[in-house]
């Protein structure tokens, strides 16, 4: 059996879509200029404007995921299609394609297993009102908790290595598989490298379907349930600390009026302070033992991960 030389590396450029005939063809265009030895897949998450039929036609390899959500998608995107390095963007026509070859060697030269591509607006109305400070919210959110390693966490534009891709395991089915991703590379610690280039605004006839509340709560919603299953001890310990806090504030006042009069006149409150103390026991108790199942299962991740040979 023969290796490939380094410059026969696949390249998959991935392309979720939904409803995007408006822009689909641009970005399969584009994406084959910069990129004209990379393979471009279009899947379809059950556009009914025509999009599969347009990027066929444009030259893409096309297929269809009838779950809806871009999580899904990713998630049959990562499990389908094989290659060394992956370019997923989305399929509205505001990333840079040009950037494509930089996003590769920055990647290379690094060592990357992610590269993201931080946004840097082009137009006035390339962000949607709420969008920039919903981003800059969750980004920074994200980066107290797990450490900050890009500016830009939503970005749409991403290239990852194929060791990333195959030991990724995508729970998400919506747009919060952007804050999974990154939380994924910060939690097993991998090399995660950024770049900046343009973003434009959306062209004519073409939507977004972000919705900005319903989907950053799900993004917030995620945020905390990944704190909950990465950083248990941390979760369930805060929870037992105000557990202990508002047994305190019940149960102390009865303490004192114990020591005083050697009665306790309000046995209801003090049965209430000595079960909510034990709940604080209860929750620091699961706090220990699920940090150790959350140990043993990033060793699993990470174990898979380093299965498969580093990008360069």
């Amino acid at each position: 059996m023969t290796l490939n030389p380094p410059d026969a590396r696949r390249i998959a450029v991935l392309v979720p879509c939904y409803n995007e005939a408006a822009t689909v063809a641009q970005v399969v265009r584009d994406f084959r200029a910069a990129l004209p030895e990379a393979e471009i897949w279009v899947f379809d998450n059950n556009s009914t404007d025509g999009t599969a039929e347009i990027a066929r036609d444009a030259g893409a390899l096309v297929r269809r995921e009838e779950r809806k959500g871009k999580g899904n998608v990713v998630r049959r995107m990562f499990a389908d299609v094989e290659a060394d390095l992956y370019i997923m963007v989305d399929g509205d026509a505001t990333y840079d394609a040009s950037a494509a070859p930089d996003l590769i060697a920055t990647a290379l030269e690094g060592g990357y297993d992610m590269v993201n591509v931080a946004r840097v607006e082009t137009a006035q109305k390339a962000y949607r009102p709420g969008h920039r400070f919903g981003n800059r919210l969750l980004t920074g959110l994200v980066g107290r908790v797990f450490g900050t390693r890009t500016a830009d966490m939503l970005s749409g534009y991403k290239l990852f290595s194929r060791r990333f891709v195959k030991s990724f395991p995508a729970m998400s089915g919506g747009f919060e598989i952007e804050t999974e991703i990154m939380i994924h590379a910060l939690e097993l610690g991998l090399p995660v490298g950024e770049i900046s280039a343009p973003y434009g605004e959306r062209p004519e006839h073409s939507a977004s379907k972000l919705q900005t509340w319903r989907d950053g709560f799900l993004i917030l919603r995620m945020i905390g349930q990944l704190i909950r299953r990465e950083r248990p001890l941390e979760f369930f310990g805060i929870a037992a600390l105000a557990l202990v806090l508002f047994s305190l504030l019940l149960g102390l006042p009865l303490v004192f009026e114990f020591w005083e009069t050697g009665l306790v006149p309000r046995l209801p409150t003090a049965v209430l302070s000595a079960a909510i103390m034990l709940a604080a026991l209860l929750s620091f108790a699961i706090g220990l033992v699920l940090e150790a199942v959350t140990q043993s299962r990033r060793e699993l991740k990470r174990l898979a991960y380093l299965a498969l040979p580093p990008p360069n």
